[in-house]
């Protein structure tokens, strides 16, 4: 009988993988792939973040940071794309680190993705109520603070609102995946002609000497990070991260991809390539209206910016196709999440129910789960403490598959298939994505980096209670002979 420490580091055999995803219909191609990376990286983030971290950290600056991040998830893309290519399973990460480094260091990203996932829907749910709820106040439609604010929050019990975006979502998600690709494509298309539209009218009322000066004097915040200066463009970086995690959803669905090989890399190289020129077009047409100091705590900077230089129609056009726009970032991440989730089920690292799909061909205990999760955290905890803990599972998870590349790499054409499309300037760009995702990680504030330990303290204790004695086995072994064919 193999002991604990062979079982963790056991590694998946991709047949196993290829076998029980089966199952999963491949009805999705390049444009619900760019769709869903776009609905996701163009979400809550691009109407809310570039004021938020301009007033909190970087001044005029914030696009630098844009930038930079745009670099680091630009070297993770292309290992995503490899490795989507190769290894085209339900799962993502999970799933590819289990088949390069073995079973427990699969459950470690995956455990890192779920909260990613889990997250980013409570933050997504959390933004598009704060838009809302700005939108309809101009008219008089006001909810009470109890319904509007997170518990605790300026009286808040329950945001509402959030509940009931995360609860359309998942009766979307129930309707099966024709239908949800058909309406994520249509709100993305919306949501970019949104963003053109407040570019275009935000942009006749910049006023140059709001630029000025563009990195400003540096000087320490209270949370322990800095504004200004090369320190404030860091922290920046580090909290806007989240920005770009859409192409990590993309490949998260690749089980249900039709034509992997070519699909998974045009769909999530191209999501980063177009959204990253969206969010430094945004950014410097919102500071450039208004001071950045402005921005501070305003959830809905977009939408502000636009009424107070008297485009009330504008605005409120804008900010309702940006509304239902977030929509396409919930379906996205519920999508994700929901899939990563069955994912466990399928391979017993929970109970194997969670892996079971419905007469649809659809994780439906596993959406379930994820609908709940997003309700509680979505209307119980802030909009900013809630963006402040997505980058952190994200990073881990791209600092494992910048290292898998290289043992993949190893393995491609002889005991795993060949990738179809390869990461340039191997074996140099993997470890440079490492490299930019750990410098990030080290720039969350504390508070980022503490929650994160307890999740992962958490996540070691499930996987050696229960998932280390459940999962599947006989399906995912490795042999002394497929050691010697890999060196």
């Amino acid at each position: 009988m193999k002991n604990i420490f062979d079982k963790m580091n056991t590694k998946v055999d991709y047949h196993f993988y290829q076998k029980k995803d089966k199952n999963l219909q491949r009805t999705m191609g390049v444009k619900d792939f760019l769709a869903l990376g776009l609905g996701t990286i163009l979400s809550t983030a691009i109407f809310t973040l570039p004021g938020i971290v301009a007033a909190e950290y970087t001044g005029p600056s914030v696009v630098i940071s844009f930038i930079l991040a745009a670099v680091v998830a630009g070297l993770v893309a292309m290992n995503y794309a490899e490795m989507a290519s190769a290894l085209p399973f339900a799962g993502s990460a999970y799933s590819w680190i289990s088949v390069v480094f073995g079973k427990f260091w699969g459950w470690i990203v995956g455990w890192a993705l779920i909260a990613e996932y889990v997250i980013a829907v409570a933050f997504v749910a959390s933004g598009l109520s704060s838009n809302l709820r700005g939108l309809v106040s101009p008219i008089g439609l006001v909810l009470p603070n109890s319904l509007s604010n997170p518990l605790g929050t300026n009286g808040g019990i329950v945001d509402i609102v959030a509940v009931a975006a995360v609860a359309i979502v998942a009766f979307v998600l129930f309707r099966g995946d024709k239908s949800t690709s058909k309406i994520t494509d249509t709100l993305v298309i919306l949501k970019l002609l949104a963003i053109i539209t407040f570019v275009v009218v935000g942009a006749t009322a910049i006023k140059t000497s709001n630029y000025f000066p563009f990195i400003p004097k540096s000087h320490p915040n209270a949370n322990g990070t800095t504004f200004g200066g090369w320190g404030g463009i860091y922290a920046g970086m580090s909290t806007i991260f989240l920005a770009y995690i859409g192409f990590d959803s993309i490949a998260s669905n690749s089980a249900e991809a039709k034509n992997p090989q070519k699909t998974m890399p045009r769909g999530i190289i191209g999501s980063l390539v177009i959204g990253t020129l969206f969010y430094i077009a945004v950014s410097l047409v919102l500071v450039g209206m208004f001071k950045y100091s402005v921005y501070a705590n305003n959830s809905e900077p977009v939408g502000w910016a636009l009424r107070e230089i008297g485009h009330t129609v504008t605005a409120t056009v804008v900010q309702a196709v940006a509304i239902l726009g977030m929509f396409t970032a919930l379906i996205a991440m519920m999508m994700a999440g929901s899939r990563l989730i069955y994912s466990f089920g399928r391979d017993g690292m929970l109970p194997k129910k969670v892996g079971n799909l419905n007469t649809r061909h659809l994780p439906s205990i596993a959406i379930w789960v994820i609908t709940i999760v997003g309700i509680v955290l979505g209307a119980v905890f802030p909009f900013t403490f809630l963006a402040e803990l997505i980058s952190a599972g994200t990073l881990i998870a791209f600092m494992f598959v910048s290292l898998g590349l290289y043992p993949l790499r190893k393995r491609e054409g002889k005991t795993l298939p060949e990738a179809s499309f390869k990461a340039p300037f191997y074996p140099v760009f993997p470890f440079l994505g490492f490299l930019g995702a750990l410098g990030i990680f080290c720039g969350l504030d504390i508070e980022a980096k503490t929650y994160s330990i307890v999740w992962f303290v958490i996540g070691v204790i499930i996987y050696f209670a229960y998932s280390v004695r459940h999962s599947v086995q006989d399906d995912a072994v490795k042999t002394n002979s497929s050691s010697n064919t890999e060196k």
